[in-house]
């Protein structure tokens, strides 16, 4: 099978390129940026050269994007060439060239000011049911882009998987008020209780979704660690958090007091992955329980594969107000 991964220089974009080159398929990795991972550099805003490397592709994994933290150095227009222009670019000549699965890697960013609950109010309960509100150009191109998905799905038959992950990068937070309060680790394990999820369950929902997309046709689903909050925890969740984590991992306490962590007061959203895992059979494998095993263990939190790649980075510039200055999500 030949298969083509658009920004195979990054974080995801690399970790399929690794998991896909042993399984003996063709794989063509673009990207801007040379990598070990990267077949040849180019745009994707230049149709012409998408179409010289779409061809005899049976199978699209479009990962390449601005994020979030470049809403600082990049102009929206950049972020519509891109996002927008980009995948408009794939998916035309993913058609001209009869790929059999175009696989799409969208945010939970696109949900926006949707996860903002009112004071008073329980923590949202956030499924794909839930109507995107984009609060910055980032997330507004990458819910267009989500749409052209849609629409080439309905116009011309293309299966198309939209997949909204949640964090996987290891680098630093974004929020300047998180970095100066929690430690990188005491963050980032807080966070597989409601938002973040391994670059290794990634990876694996994107498999699927390759294999199932020809029978689901078009779908969106949330890629994030299983969390083991219910909804009749939403309401103290905003309130006291620790009570409702300690109730359902007591063992949490004694790991995080043992190295002086803390666990978040409250607690704003919970990213649910239950459509993931019934439509495409996705068993993630990193979640919260799973951390405070490894913290058991004095083993490192992270899987394999996202060792193996670390981190990355994603500006060429050291910036002066920490390392992403963008507003608080």
């Amino acid at each position: 099978m030949k298969i083509l991964v658009t920004g195979s220089a990054g974080h995801l974009g690399e970790a399929l390129v690794r998991t896909l080159q042993p399984l003996k398929h063709e794989v063509v990795g673009l990207d801007i940026l040379a990598s070990p991972f990267t077949t040849a550099r180019g745009s994707i805003c230049d149709r012409g050269f998408v179409r010289r490397w779409m061809l005899g592709v049976n199978l699209v994994f479009h990962c390449a994007t601005l994020h979030k933290p470049h809403l600082v150095t990049h102009a929206p227009q950049e972020f519509i060439d891109v996002n927008v222009t980009g995948t408009l670019n794939l998916l035309a000549e993913a058609i001209t060239a009869s790929v059999d699965c175009f696989v799409f890697t969208s945010t939970t960013s696109v949900f926006g000011d949707a996860l903002l609950p009112p004071s008073a109010a329980p923590a949202v309960w956030v499924t794909e049911n839930i109507a995107p509100v984009p609060k910055n150009i980032y997330g507004i191109s990458k819910a267009a882009a989500e749409s052209l998905c849609r629409l080439f799905h309905h116009d011309h038959g293309l299966p198309c998987i939209v997949l909204r992950t949640s964090r996987f990068f290891p680098e630093h937070d974004d929020n300047k008020g998180m970095r100066e309060n929690y430690s990188v680790e005491n963050l980032k394990a807080n966070e597989y209780l409601f938002r973040r999820v391994d670059i290794e369950d990634a990876v694996n929902a994107h498999l699927l979704a390759a294999e199932r997309g020809p029978s689901i046709g078009f779908e969106i689903y949330i890629i994030s660690a299983t969390t083991p909050f219910q909804p009749d925890d939403l309401v103290e969740l905003r309130t006291n958090a620790p009570a409702v984590v300690r109730r359902r991992v007591p063992a949490f306490e004694e790991e995080y007091w043992g190295r002086g962590w803390k666990m978040f007061p409250s607690i704003g959203r919970v990213y649910v992955n239950a459509g993931a895992r019934k439509a495409l059979d996705w068993r993630p494998k990193y979640d919260f329980q799973y951390v405070i095993d490894r913290l058991k263990a004095e083993d490192d939190l992270r899987s394999p594969l996202a060792r193996l790649i670390g981190s990355k980075g994603y500006h060429a510039q050291v910036l002066a107000d920490g390392p992403y200055p963008v507003k608080p999500a």
